[in-house]
Order: C-alpha cells, then sequence, then structure tokens
C-alpha cells in the first residue's frame, strides 16, 4: 500500500462540519484512500455505479434519507457524478444530519462540480487525487528502487494497478483507456462517435509538447474545428490531458495564443499509440521525459500548495523554453533533457527580459524539480 500524500490532509478535516469531496479520474485509487482513511471506524457505503443507489438518492426528502442513513455517523458515497441532483441530496444531509460526515469521491468534474457548486457553497472541502506521484512512490519502495524502476514508470506510468502488477502493465494500461477513460464522457455527453475521441486523443498523444493546432486535428479527423475543441474541452473536465498556454508580457515576437497538451500519466499516453518499447528503442523518449516532468510538477506543486501560474515561452523565431513558472512576481524556468551531457540553448533575452533564473532539468537532478523532501531543496 503506497501512502498517498494528502491522506492525512483528509483525515484531519473529519467531522469539522463540511462535506469532504475527493475527485481524480477513474482508477487512481480514491475508492481506497477513502476506504483507507475510514479503517477502523464504521460507515455506510453507497456506490454510484449501483441502480439501486441511483435510484433511492436521487430526489428523496428527507424522511428517505434518515431511512438510508440509520445510525451511520459516516456515510461514504463512491461516483457520486452518476446520481442525479447529487448535489442538493448532499445539501439535504450536510444541513439536516448534522452529526453525519459525508465523503463524496467521484471521477466527473462536470458532472460533480456542476451539481455540487450551488448547493455546496461553503459547505465542502474539495481534494483532488492523481495518480501515484513518484515522491510517493519513493517513499514507499526506496530511494534506489525507485531510481532504478524510473525508466520503467516513464514507459508504463503511475496508476495504481499498474505499479502492483507488474508484468501486466500493457494489459491494465489498454483495460483502463477501452473500459473506464471515455466512461464518464461518453454517458454525460452524449457522444454519437466514440471513435473520433479516440482520434483526438491519439493525435494529442504524437503532439505531446508541441503546440496543438484545432485545424490540423480537425483535418486528420475529418471533423469540424469547434467539434475538436469541445470534445478536447471534455477530455481535459475527464482529467486525462491538461493545457499549458504560453507565456507572453514584453517581446512583440513572443508567441501569444498557443496551447500544449499534456497527459497526466505517461502510461495512458503509450497506451493510446500502442507503444510501450523500452526506452532504448524508442524515438520519443524526450516527449515521455518531458510529460513525466510536467506531471510530477503538478502533483508537487498541488499537494505542498505551491501556487503558481504554469506556462511555455517561445517566440516566432523559434526560441524557447520548456516550462515557465509564475509566483509572487518571480519568473522561473525550466528546460529539460534526458540526457544530462546534452547541451541546452537558454535564450538570453527570456532572462534579460524577465529577470528569470533558468534550470535545466535532466535525470541528474530531477528529484529537485518534482519533489518537496527534506533532502531536496
Amino acid at each position: 500500500m503506497i501512502e498517498r500524500t494528502i491522506k492525512n490532509t483528509i483525515s484531519s478535516k473529519l467531522f469539522k462540519g463540511k462535506t469532504i469531496i475527493l475527485i481524480g479520474a477513474r482508477q487512481v485509487g480514491k475508492t481506497t484512500l477513502i476506504r483507507e482513511i475510514l479503517r477502523g471506524s464504521d460507515f455506510l457505503f453507497l456506490d454510484g455505479d449501483d441502480p439501486l443507489v441511483r435510484e433511492r438518492l436521487t430526489n428523496p426528502n428527507t424522511k428517505e434519507i434518515e431511512s438510508i442513513i440509520g445510525n451511520s455517523k459516516i456515510v461514504f458515497i463512491d461516483e457520486a457524478q452518476r446520481i442525479e441532483n447529487i448535489g442538493l441530496t448532499a445539501k439535504i444531509i450536510h444541513d439536516q444530519f448534522k452529526a453525519v460526515q459525508l465523503i463524496m469521491s467521484g471521477s466527473s468534474a462536470f458532472e460533480l462540480r456542476n451539481q455540487m457548486n450551488e448547493p455546496l457553497t461553503g459547505r465542502k472541502f474539495e481534494y483532488f487525487l492523481f495518480p501515484v506521484s513518484y515522491e510517493e512512490y519513493e517513499k514507499s519502495i526506496g530511494y534506489l528502487d525507485a531510481a532504478r524502476d524510473l525508466e520503467n514508470r516513464l514507459i508504463y506510468g503511475f496508476y495504481p494497478d499498474v505499479i502492483n502488477n507488474t508484468g501486466e502493465e500493457r494489459e491494465i494500461l489498454n483495460e483502463i483507456t477501452q473500459s473506464y477513460l471515455f466512461k464518464d464522457i461518453l454517458s454525460f455527453a452524449n457522444i454519437k462517435k466514440p471513435e473520433i475521441l479516440e482520434k483526438i486523443l491519439q493525435a494529442l498523444a504524437f503532439q505531446v509538447g508541441s503546440e496543438v493546432s484545432y485545424n490540423e486535428i480537425a483535418q486528420l479527423t475529418g471533423v469540424d474545428k469547434n467539434t475538436v475543441s469541445s470534445y478536447i474541452h471534455l477530455l481535459e473536465l475527464s482529467y486525462i490531458i491538461y493545457p499549458l498556454t504560453s507565456f507572453s508580457r514584453n517581446l512583440r515576437n513572443e508567441i501569444k495564443t498557443n496551447r500544449k497538451f499534456y497527459f497526466y500519466d505517461n502510461g495512458i499516453r503509450n497506451a493510446l499509440i500502442q507503444n510501450f518499447n523500452p526506452i532504448g528503442l524508442r524515438n520519443d523518449v524526450g516527449v515521455l521525459w518531458e510529460n513525466f516532468l510536467m506531471a510530477e510538477r503538478l502533483k508537487r506543486n498541488h499537494y505542498h500548495r505551491q501556487y503558481c501560474n504554469s506556462y511555455f515561452w517561445r517566440t516566432k523565431q523559434q526560441q524557447e523554453i520548456d516550462y515557465v513558472e509564475e509566483s509572487d512576481g518571480k519568473i522561473k524556468g525550466f528546460e529539460f533533457k534526458w540526457n544530462p551531457k546534452a547541451k541546452a540553448s537558454i535564450p538570453s533575452n527570456f532572462v534579460t527580459t524577465y529577470q528569470a533564473d533558468v534550470k535545466v532539468v535532466t535525470r541528474d537532478n530531477f528529484r529537485d524539480f518534482i519533489m518537496m523532501v527534506d533532502d531536496v531543496k
């Protein structure tokens, strides 16, 4: 069992007068984490994927809720986004059953957040769970074993089932992408052509670290630009991909409107393009490294509450910085190189214009970039 960074944070919020909501993609370990937090406690478990649960929790009155809850002091509703009007039901539980701690998990932002925001305003603690982080992984298996396994993690990623079933990674990732990845999108958005969604994802998988043209993807997939845009938005809300926008302040020739997309997990990206070749046989090692570092930085900043704005930077003359952070008025730039001996060209106009500190992140020093532990500054 890998200890999750936010476990103690969530545990500390039990019985503090608010509903606890845990959001994240399917299969990242939300249910396991909540069960671990509640170990040793009696609680009522309600599965939103169960048709009977959905029926009973859709528009119930106070008396019906009282019958369902009984004497339970903790109620855990899993996959809560599957229950119609769950926000109103949660509001009744919060307001009418003050002694009850309500916990809900969900894998779909566009359903759960839409339903929760208004009814539960001021009534909730909300948390996000990623796939396992490298920091969590290293703390679990040790520094040397994690370092030895780095190349495998670049290929197979950090979904809990993938980590826990050595030798079966490919089958598990294929199962996740085929059975779970699109489940919420397809059920919620009433998408008529799921194969288009998959083609768009595959196109994005091949363009990790590159600026994405919606027009180009539209031509590749045979649909219009607006359809591409709406599908990509749904993929963002399902925690499969996330965007990075361009940084622009002063220089006339800076790229101002483009976006890059990264995957929350390398394994999902590789499953979509069906390439699980080892590092030595790949021509996309730089892409895997960049996606890994971006996802791990995202986890680090989120879990440790390091608030910043994130960008990439490029000029029309192709000068670029892979990743830029802006925090408290300071600009930091990062260049990603898999090979520690590879030369990194740092644009002087970026450094001088923004008084920026730019670092190169390689295999030799990446822990500094993605972790916050005692021995990492």
